[in-house]
């Protein structure tokens, strides 16, 4: 008989997956649906039918992917098999911070290799036949090993740091890692080209020469003060293009693909640019940092309810985590994943709110392109990028509410077309 925790556990699980799924079928629904007359005069007939078939590909390896892990997924916890490392890591140690590192380093381990196979076929079959891919197996393996090594130093070393706070101070932890991480986040904010970006890929700075000139004419003209543009060689895994812009104070640095510099004419890069200083002039970095913040306040005050080694309610959490109802005392590592699951609905509404400021953002980066001249340079940039990219050009208005921190590129050229300022 299951009790009324495992319940709840079991509807979330579900819930979950099944929204996941019915959106994802929202947007296929919309996948032939023809576009605005006046926006599909951008795309020629032969980049509309593989912009379908493109689509059609990635969803149904996604669908195909997402199931076969959601079913992986509930068979483990079904079957007690959390339960079963638990047994196993809480018999080779009694430290609770090495126990959580075991925990959590195994379930990524198994994670990370159950999702290779799935990976080598979306990019080296997938991606290869509509020409995106540029990677190599060597690249592939490499990246496998710094994500693994990076997160084993940089998550590992959080992870250690909030259940060491937790074993000390059992009552105000919450508040006191909120600060820690906090820390932690400003500062990679701050370094994230340097620290991340670099062990990935290779910055150099953009060469002097005409579009150089022309950055730096523009960026005087709009009070940008800009210290160095980088160039990131993007076209060693992807012939997707992008700029970002990263960093605040002297560390503030627009990054451009090498990739976007091959695709696009000077006066649509200048326009791109805009677009990213556009984000600078309105604060969205600082904006977006404050928002993490406070997402991650709310994440951890509600994690100190349910993580408490004195409550009943935890010992239950974690004995349907585990699916064992021998457990006499709690492990952080349980209430955590438990957790997890059980604030998904929480997490799911404050997703949905950054995402619409996200969209908002945007259309204010866009703007104030626009105001300064380039909103036709802004349109064929993105209009060129799409192309390239085989984007999705009408996605389903739920899917993007859902899902999308960019308004899909219908919405932005009507924005621009119309001369919309969202403030």
């Amino acid at each position: 008989m299951y009790s009324e925790l495992t319940l709840i556990f079991i509807i979330l699980l579900l819930f979950g997956f099944i929204l996941e799924k019915l959106l994802e079928l929202l947007n296929i629904s919309y996948f032939k649906k023809p576009l605005n007359s006046e926006f599909a005069h951008y795309f020629s007939a032969e980049n509309q039918q593989a912009n379908l078939l493109y689509k059609q590909s990635k969803a149904r390896f996604g669908l195909i992917q997402s199931t076969l892990g959601f079913i992986f997924t509930f068979l483990i916890w079904k079957f007690a098999g959390l339960g079963f490392l638990t047994q196993l890591i809480t018999s080779f140690t009694s430290s609770e911070i090495l126990q959580t590192l075991l925990f959590f380093g195994v379930i990524a381990l198994g994670s990370s290799l159950v999702s290779i196979p799935f990976s080598l076929y979306f990019h080296f079959v997938l991606e290869e036949k509509f020409g995106f891919n540029k990677m190599t197996i060597k690249v592939f393996i490499a990246d496998l090993f710094k994500s693994g090594l990076l997160a084993l130093v940089l998550g590992g070393g959080i992870m250690a740091l909030i259940v060491w706070v937790y074993l000390a101070f059992p009552t105000s932890f919450w508040w006191i890692v909120w600060i820690l991480i906090t820390v932690v986040m400003v500062f990679m904010s701050a370094f994230y080209a340097q620290i991340i970006l670099s062990v990935f890929n290779k910055l150099t700075e953009l060469e002097d020469g005409a579009l150089k000139d022309a950055i730096e004419t523009m960026a005087q003209k709009l009070g940008f003060e800009l210290n160095r543009i980088y160039v990131i060689d993007g076209s060693k895994r992807s012939t997707k293009a992008n700029a970002f812009f990263t960093g605040f104070g002297r560390q503030k640095r627009i990054v451009l693909y090498d990739t976007l510099i091959n695709d696009l004419e000077t006066n649509e890069i200048l326009a791109v640019l805009a677009h990213e200083i556009g984000h600078y002039k309105h604060r969205h970095t600082i904006k977006g940092m404050i928002l993490g913040i406070l997402q991650t306040g709310i994440l951890l005050y509600f994690l100190s309810l349910f993580i408490n080694p004195e409550s009943l309610l935890t010992l239950e959490l974690n004995r349907v985590v585990a699916q064992d109802d021998s457990l006499t005392q709690p492990a952080f590592f349980l209430g955590l994943l438990g957790f997890g699951i059980l604030f998904s609905p929480i997490s799911t509404i404050i997703e949905l709110v950054t995402n619409a400021i996200s969209r908002k953002f945007e259309y204010q980066a866009d703007a104030f392109a626009t105001k300064n001249g380039l909103a036709d340079s802004m349109i064929s940039g993105l209009v060129k990028l799409s192309e390239k990219s085989l984007s999705n050009l009408n996605p389903h208005p739920l899917y993007v509410f859902f899902n999308y921190s960019h308004p899909p590129l219908l919405a932005r050229w009507t924005a621009m077309k119309q001369g919309e300022n969202i403030i």
